[in-house]
């Protein structure tokens, strides 16, 4: 620091007698000076015979003028409190003057130390600062600061030449993360009409973690499928600050891709791992989990197993009614068949690779469901697959009573649906006209009933597996109309049951009488063959 003018504190002069009544005085009688800096002391004397005026000091100095009775000196690199002293020789005798010199420095280092790189939330954390120099020391203090909150604060009152070593302890919490930790010390002149001097160490910034007590969580199966895509998670709770925790996911010794979440104090990582035949078998799944200086790991062994659904076939693609087919279903890569069904069922069997069923196609056989389940042993845990088939008859065109009646009664004038179709696969085509002018049957919905409706129709289903025919009999009536024929219809079954009875009777006596002409007949041939008496 470059020197500055003397500071003068007070105009006293020491009176010291001299002959004849003679004085010496010294000017300044005190001062205060920054350490290393100049000053200007005046010795001045009332002696008026022989004077011999001087100043003595350690430190350099130099006359800067002088008159008949008083010498201005410059003390210069005045490095310690000292005390100046003028003198003089007044005839023969001597006296003297002095002054006090008080310095003041401000600390030559001011140092925290570096803060660890991380520190534990709940941990305590000592603070150390450093102090080197500073004077005078009883009016040199040193505190400790999170940010502008003092934390610790002490005088320095020990040896200047010794550097100062002050400790503070603070238990760490999450709030002091990124918070800015300094020294700093005061100088306080105020007393001697100067002012507050602070000198501030470097700014340490300090970094707080925290952890749970637990380790990271992996969240998906113990299982997985060649050939599939499985989601692995792990997540971590608790922990802080979230957004400097770094997580990775690591399958077989294989860094996996991952997408990272951080919110809040929960870190989590997503992966979407493709299962490749490459990781069949046994393999290690870790979870790295890394904040601050500590790493969290997760592990869990995976297995990773083939299983080929089972191949259910049937020996011919098209199957024709009354045909024979053999349904087989058979499992690969280790797995056993372990039941082959169908509607209706077919008897369990024990498990085999390979299991089949033949049948005698017929049409109630089409749309038959075949369901085949095969099983694996994987690390303990029975794993089944089924995979289902659908039998397809082909037949030819059926039309029978339930598909398509034989009687439509239909009252005239009213609304009717008229319902005639054939069964059959590939499904035949059905076309139904009227026996003489060819009219079309009316299938479907009819509004109105017509008497031009009443007729005998002919139905003719065909397909390529062949054609079948039958005849509707649609009769339009009235109310009346239908209350006659009611009468007809049963006067008609009474007369049929009569001639039936009157044939079966007649029939019957001619049996008899047959059968008593015929016994005539023998009884006459035996008589003819027996001798004569």
């Amino acid at each position: 620091m470059a020197p500055t003018l003397p500071l003068l504190l007070a105009l006293v002069a020491l009176v010291i007698p001299g002959p004849g009544g003679a004085q010496v005085s010294i000017h300044p009688i005190e001062a205060f000076l920054l350490m290393g800096a100049s000053m200007q002391v005046n010795c001045s004397s009332s002696c008026t015979e022989n004077l011999n005026l001087g100043l003595e000091t350690q430190w350099p100095k130099r006359e800067v003028e002088s008159g008949l009775r008083w010498k201005l000196f410059e003390l210069s690199d005045i490095e310690e409190d000292s005390k100046p002293l003028c003198f003089e020789t007044c005839g023969s005798i001597q006296s003297s003057a002095s002054a006090t010199i008080i310095l003041y420095s401000f600390p030559e280092r001011v140092e925290l130390d570096p803060l660890p790189t991380w520190q534990q939330v709940g941990k305590n954390l000592t603070l150390r600062c450093l102090v080197d120099g500073g004077t005078p020391q009883h009016q040199l203090s040193v505190m400790l600061l999170r940010e502008e909150e003092v934390l610790y604060r002490q005088p320095v009152d020990v040896d200047p030449k010794n550097p100062k070593e002050i400790t503070a302890t603070v238990l760490v919490s999450r709030d002091d993360h990124e918070a800015n930790f300094s020294c700093r010390t005061e100088l306080d002149l105020r007393p001697q009409g100067l002012a507050l001097f602070t000198n501030v160490s470097m700014t340490r910034q300090l970094r707080a973690f925290d952890l749970p007590v637990t380790i990271p969580k992996l969240d998906t199966s113990d299982l997985l499928e060649v050939g599939t895509k499985q989601k692995v998670l792990c997540s971590l709770e608790g922990l802080f600050p979230a957004s400097e925790a770094q997580i990775s996911l690591e399958l077989g010794g294989y860094t996996l891709t991952s997408k990272s979440t951080n919110h809040r104090d929960l870190v989590s990582a997503m992966a979407l791992v493709e299962v490749t035949a490459e990781l069949e078998g046994t393999q290690q799944l870790l979870c790295v989990l890394k904040l601050a200086d500590q790493t969290l790991r997760a592990e869990r062994i995976l297995n990773i197993y083939s299983f080929p659904a089972p191949a259910l076939t049937q020996s011919q693609p098209n199957v024709s009614e009354g045909s024979q087919v053999t349904v087989s279903c058979e499992a690969r890569d280790g797995a056993q068949v372990v039941n082959l069904t169908s509607v209706p069922s077919i008897q369990p069997r024990p498990p085999s690779p390979k299991v089949q069923h033949t049948l005698t196609a017929r049409a109630r056989d089409n749309k038959r469901r075949f369901s085949c389940s095969a099983a694996l042993n994987v690390a303990g845990q029975v794993l089944f697959k089924t995979r289902t088939l659908e039998l397809q008859v082909l037949y030819g065109p059926y039309l029978d009573e339930s598909d398509c009646p034989t009687n439509w009664p239909w009252e005239v004038g009213t609304q009717q649906t008229l319902k005639c179709e054939a069964r059959g696969n590939p499904p035949p085509t059905l076309n139904c006209s009227r026996k003489g002018d060819g009219a079309p049957l009316p299938i479907g919905v009819v509004k109105p009933v017509t008497w031009a409706m009443n007729g005998t129709y002919v139905c003719h289903a065909e397909s390529s597996h062949g054609n079948v025919t039958r005849d509707v009999f649609l009769m339009v009536y009235t109310e009346t109309n239908l209350t006659l024929i009611i009468i007809l219809v049963t006067m008609l079954a009474i007369v049929v049951i009569i001639t039936a009875a009157m044939y079966f009777y007649n029939r019957q006596r001619k049996i008899k009488i047959y059968k008593l002409q015929r016994a005539q007949e023998e009884a006459m041939k035996l008589k003819a063959q027996a001798p004569p008496p």
